[in-house]
C-alpha cells in the first residue's frame, strides 16, 4: 500500500494514527495476500498522486473501483488504455458529447482529467476480483471522508460532482458556500436515462470556475 506524499500526505496524516486506518492497513495488506484485488497496490493512492490538494478544482466521487481484470487504476470511471470502455464511462463519454460538443475518445484513460485538478476519488479504494462493493464498510470510507472534510474546508471554489446515491450521501458534508455541488442520477446504464443525460455537468462546472477566476477544465480526452 504505497503510501500518501506531499500536501494530502500533510492534510490526512492524522488520519494514520487512529485505530481504523491500523485495522484497514492490516486487513487490506491481508486481502492482497490472500484474494485477487484491484487496482494494483501501487495504485490505490491515484487520484491523490495525480491531483495534489492545492491544485484540486473539480471531485467527481465515485463508489468502489472496477472490478475486472485489468481495469482499475485508482481513479474512478477510468481504465487504463487499451482496456474496453466501461458503460458508465460510455455514457459519461454521451454527455461529454451533448454538453460541450467533444469527440468521443477510443479509451477510458481519465488520467488527463486528473493532471488538471479534477480529484476522480472513489469512497472505497479497493475491491476483489469481481465481487463489486466487497471490501466496502473496511474503513476505507472513514478515510475518504476525511479527505472529503479537507476539501470541503479548502478557502477557495470546488465544484463537486455526485453521480448516484452514494455519492449524494456525502452532500451533507459540505457546507462550505464557496463550492457548487453538482448532483444526479448515476451514469449507469441503469439510471443514466433517468437524469443524467441531459444533466451538462460538463459546461456546468466550466462556467463555475471561469466566474470564479479559475482555469476551465478541458474535458477532451484524445
Amino acid at each position: 500500500m504505497s503510501g500518501l506524499s506531499g500536501d494530502w500526505y500533510e492534510a490526512l496524516k492524522g488520519e494514520f494514527k487512529k485505530p481504523y486506518y491500523k485495522q484497514l492497513f492490516v486487513r487490506v495488506n491481508e486481502e492482497y495476500r490472500t484474494h485477487k484485488i484491484f487496482p494494483p497496490a501501487n495504485d490505490i493512492f491515484n487520484a491523490f498522486h495525480l491531483t495534489p490538494l492545492k491544485n484540486v478544482k473539480v471531485v467527481i466521487l465515485g463508489q468502489d473501483p472496477y472490478h475486472n481484470d485489468g481495469q482499475a487504476h485508482g481513479l474512478c470511471f477510468s481504465v487504463k488504455k487499451g482496456v474496453d470502455i466501461p458503460p458508465s464511462l460510455v455514457n459519461i463519454y454521451k454527455e461529454l458529447q451533448d454538453d460541450l460538443g467533444c469527440m468521443i475518445p477510443n479509451h477510458g484513460c481519465l488520467t488527463k482529467w486528473a493532471e488538471q485538478g479534477v480529484l476522480m476519488l472513489n469512497t472505497v479504494l479497493t475491491v476483489r476480483a469481481h465481487q463489486a462493493n466487497s471490501l466496502r464498510g473496511i474503513g476505507w470510507e472513514a478515510f475518504t471522508d476525511a479527505a472529503i472534510e479537507v476539501l470541503n474546508e479548502q478557502d477557495r471554489p470546488i465544484v463537486f460532482i455526485l453521480w448516484g446515491g452514494p455519492a449524494q450521501k456525502k452532500r451533507a458534508m459540505l457546507n462550505n458556500p464557496m463550492h457548487l455541488i453538482l448532483q444526479a442520477p448515476h451514469p449507469s446504464p441503469l439510471s443514466a436515462y433517468r437524469g443524467f443525460f441531459g444533466s451538462r455537468p460538463f459546461s456546468r462546472t466550466n462556467k463555475f470556475l471561469e466566474e470564479n477566476g479559475e482555469e476551465p477544465v478541458d474535458w477532451q480526452i484524445e
